[in-house]
């Protein structure tokens, strides 16, 4: 486990794991929370985020951006942009907006035209998948080429499973043993 990986742990067990009664996004109950912005806006956490997630798709050839679906995924993706820029690499970072607006240019997805290049979806917990599926889909419009999704925690709640179904190959950096939870 590299030094990024264990001090990450670290951090979200002692500051972004809630217990109690939750109701997660799919509406599902649950009796912990992991609140990753707790950490992923954290500017001694943010970097760890970047670190391991450039990790953990290091394997992955001809990834030009990374980003998702607005506000999970932006923390982590501007992570792994300045994580990546302080290795050397030219990984850009975008959002993707829950519709397009409705003023300007009408943009659901920000940030560098995408047409043809390889993404990374990120997210920062996953349950259902989601959230990783409607960020797929505004991208898919604009052209992009879906490398796959990668995740900071999978809560191992059938996201994997909905990802992989729909095509796509899925990484989780942390999963809830990592932190104690499973």
């Amino acid at each position: 486990m590299t030094d990024a990986r264990t001090q990450l742990i670290d951090h979200i067990k002692a500051e972004a794991v809630f217990h109690g009664d939750f109701t997660l996004t799919s509406g599902k109950k649950a009796t912990f929370y992991v609140d990753l912005r707790k950490v992923s806006l954290d500017h001694r956490v943010a970097p760890l985020i970047g670190q391991v997630m450039l990790d953990l798709v290091a394997d992955v050839p001809d990834v030009f951006a990374v980003g998702g679906l607005t506000m999970g995924a932006d923390p982590i993706a501007a992570a792994v942009l300045h994580q990546g820029a302080a290795r050397g690499s030219d990984i850009d970072a975008f959002v993707v907006r829950k519709e397009p607006k409705d003023h300007g240019r009408g943009k659901q997805v920000e940030g560098p035209d995408l047409a043809g290049k390889r993404v990374i979806v990120v997210e920062d917990t996953s349950t259902t998948g989601g959230s990783p599926l409607t960020a797929i889909e505004a991208l898919t419009k604009v052209g992009a080429e879906i490398a796959g999704v990668a995740v900071v925690v999978d809560r191992d709640t059938g996201a994997r499973e909905a990802i992989e179904e729909a095509g796509y190959d899925y990484y989780a950096a942390l999963s809830l043993n990592d932190l104690g939870l499973a």
